[in-house]
């Protein structure tokens, strides 16, 4: 769904979820700008037993001119409604008659979506959705009042901040193109983090962390807290972290709508975005950080994945603590270079003559800038060199390269290489800021005939390579995924994801 898709309608009324969080705010405020543009009708509400009452909640709206009602009585029957940070129909949103309905959110679906819906459930906020819909117009006159209006990009700001664990969980790059972009107003950002927690939240936070739960076999603790601010809980995981002992924490709250819950982890073998991901595989969403991530479950997802009883108050929490056990049971560890595969149980296999691209970072910035890449994938900082080049796969992955090993494997050309993926990436010198399109300097390169040979099998366990050319980050392989090593260096060990590897390689004869 584009925006201007709703322009069609003049009378038109935006609704947040009950208890409207930083992110409901922002991502209304975002579209009631957006309209009031082009002078259509529109009003911004919220309905629910409860009004606003958080500290800087109240200073967002006050400080930043929010034009949010509170309407719990509200009986219209408006051209278009729209919910935004919820879907229609869900239990945490008043329902509310309309002639039409949209949906604009960044949580996972839980209920059948109107025709009219723009759901990402991979990006960090509402706002995040918002403020790509609003650039995707490509209205150079609309984007620059857009950007100009510091009111609004500190209140969009916000909103990923709250949605985010104050940035930490972030990890798509259209969080963080946005966060770039903004223009905000950071004495302001200070006074609404400083009122984040109330004294009562406090003794929220006191009381959970004395309820710790250690798990000894494997170094984790469980931290259950009462239902409170989300940001609470990684205040509660990082300072748990701290503890002599504990390499990772998992802190939650459950409501009758979520169960909300934050990961930390200071451990190299346990990233905190893959297990967040994990926890909430097929029941919600997670995401952020090597170190810090967070997510959230629907209850009602549980209730149809697993065998569960909804009369047993325990069973969201016997959920989690499953899930914990299930991730540490379900992958081994591989260090590269003390490890040599089997390679009697492994089939040859070359690479297949298709075209990919590459480009010489030098060519894009000056020798010696310190620069990061933006992809999928996460930020990858690192120093331009000359011989120093960057990859582009079939999915638009991105890796550096040096051009002593792309030459040995790879014929390069002088075309251009032209592709579309989902995120376009990115290089930014760090410095000045300045970002530039990596496909624009790319050239096409082609697997030369005679490159190396490789030994491949299918994995029926996650398995975490720690490679020879980073010992630090590991690469994830899932059951169905091909572990590989070259022939003529069998520790260089690596993970070829499955969905590629039919297109990447075929079986030596």
């Amino acid at each position: 769904m584009k925006l201007k898709d709703l322009l069609k309608f003049d009378d038109i009324v935006i609704q947040c979820h009950d208890n409207p969080d930083a992110d409901a705010l922002a991502s209304g405020y975002g579209l009631y700008w957006y309209f009031k543009r082009f002078n259509k009708q529109v009003r911004f509400i919220y309905r629910g037993s409860n009004k606003i009452q958080k500290s800087n909640l109240l200073i967002m709206v006050k400080e930043l001119d929010i034009p949010v009602e509170y309407a719990p009585d509200f009986d219209e029957e408006p051209e278009l409604l729209i919910t935004v940070d919820c879907q229609y129909g869900q239990r945490n949103v008043t329902m509310s008659k309309a002639k039409n309905i949209a949906v604009i959110d960044h949580h996972q679906k839980t209920v059948e979506l109107p025709e009219l819906s723009e759901v990402r459930s991979s990006v960090g906020s509402a706002a995040t959705v918002v403020w790509d819909m609003v650039h995707a117009e490509g209205d150079a006159a609309l984007l620059s009042d857009f950007g100009a209006d510091v009111k609004l990009s500190t209140a969009l700001y916000y909103g990923l901040y709250c949605d985010t664990n104050k940035l930490s969980e972030i990890s798509h790059p259209l969080d963080r193109d946005m966060q770039d972009e903004l223009v905000v107003n950071k004495s302001l950002i200070v006074q609404m983090r400083n009122a984040n927690i109330s004294l009562d939240e406090l003794k929220i936070t006191g009381k959970a962390i004395l309820g710790y739960e250690y798990h000894e076999d494997n170094n984790y603790l469980i931290i259950e807290s009462e239902p409170c601010d989300p940001n609470i809980l990684g205040v509660v995981s990082d300072f748990a972290l701290e503890t002599d002992g504990v390499d990772v924490c998992l802190a939650y709250y459950e409501t009758e709508d979520e169960i909300k819950f934050s990961v930390r982890s200071c451990t190299k073998e346990v990233h905190a975005n893959e297990l967040a991901s994990f926890l909430a595989d097929g029941v919600g969403g997670g995401g952020g950080h090597i170190y810090k991530a967070g997510g959230t479950i629907r209850p009602e997802k549980i209730e149809d994945k697993y065998e569960t009883k909804p009369d047993q108050p325990s069973y969201r929490d016997a959920f989690l603590r499953k899930r914990m056990k299930e991730y540490y049971r379900s992958f081994d560890v591989i260090v590269a270079k003390d490890t040599l595969l089997d390679t009697s149980m492994m089939q040859k296999y070359h690479k297949l003559p298709i075209k990919r691209g590459c480009a010489r970072v030098s060519d894009i910035f000056p020798k010696n800038t310190l620069v990061y890449i933006r992809t999928l994938e996460g930020d990858v900082d690192i120093i331009v060199r000359d011989d120093l080049y960057v990859m582009v796969g079939i999915e638009g992955e991105i890796y550096p390269i040096a051009y002593e090993k792309l030459e040995r494997s790879y014929k390069l050309s002088d075309e251009p290489y032209e592709a579309m993926f989902e995120y376009d990436p990115t290089i930014k010198n760090c410095l000045t800021g300045e970002k530039k399109r990596i496909i624009k300097y790319a050239r096409t390169i082609i697997p030369r005939d005679d490159s190396s040979v490789i030994y491949a099998k299918k994995i029926d366990k996650a398995v975490k390579v720690f490679t020879t050319w980073d010992i630090e980050k590991y690469y994830l392989g899932n059951p169905g995924d091909y572990i590989a090593c070259r022939e003529d260096d069998l520790h260089d060990i690596y993970i070829i994801k499955e969905r590629l590897f039919d297109q990447l390689y075929t079986r030596k004869k």
